[in-house]
């Protein structure tokens, strides 16, 4: 296979630390930890830069990636998110160093596509969309639990009035 991204790097993306593995002649530790800190981020951008990395694959489950994801955007990393579980379709890998290094080879010969990430503004967008949706879903409990509580006490408001929110 030909290597494709020769300035790749390859991050395990974890709640409390990220492992980063870059090509072995970059640095004297190829792969080191950094905490999920935003001063770790920025430490762990800046040695990216130090080693000369151009593109970052990252691996993560749930929105711990988010922070790094920007941080790194941010510098001018060319950065891709990538489904685990389509990595760990090879066997054998049992280590957070062991996976942040496959990751770094994999993407070394191209062989990892980024998940889909919409523009900023449409995260943005989604961001608000979600919060009204949890708002409008917290303020249904509430009534909800507002009639079971009238009801208990033996007030029949609902009868009377279609509405119990525009009293």
């Amino acid at each position: 296979l030909e290597q494709l991204n020769l300035n790749a790097a390859g991050i395990d993306v974890g709640s409390e630390s990220h492992w980063v593995a870059v090509p072995p002649d970059r640095d004297e530790q190829p792969v080191q930890c950094f905490g999920a800190f935003t001063a770790d981020l920025y430490a762990l951008a800046e040695w990216l830069g130090e080693c000369q990395i151009d593109t970052v694959v990252m691996e993560s489950i749930g929105v711990y990636w988010i922070p790094l994801f920007e941080v790194l955007e941010e510098r001018g990393f060319d950065v891709k998110l990538v489904d685990p579980h389509s990595v760990r379709q090879v066997p054998g890998r049992k280590t957070d160093v062991q996976d942040c290094q496959w990751l770094q080879e994999l993407h070394t010969y191209g062989l990892l596509r980024g998940a889909f990430r919409p523009e900023d503004e449409v995260c943005v967008l989604r961001s608000y969309l979600r919060q009204r949706g949890m708002l409008v879903e917290m303020a249904t409990r509430a009534v909800q639990h507002m009639q079971k509580a009238l009801e208990q006490m033996n007030l029949k408001l609902t009868e009377v009035v279609s509405d119990i929110t525009q009293i």
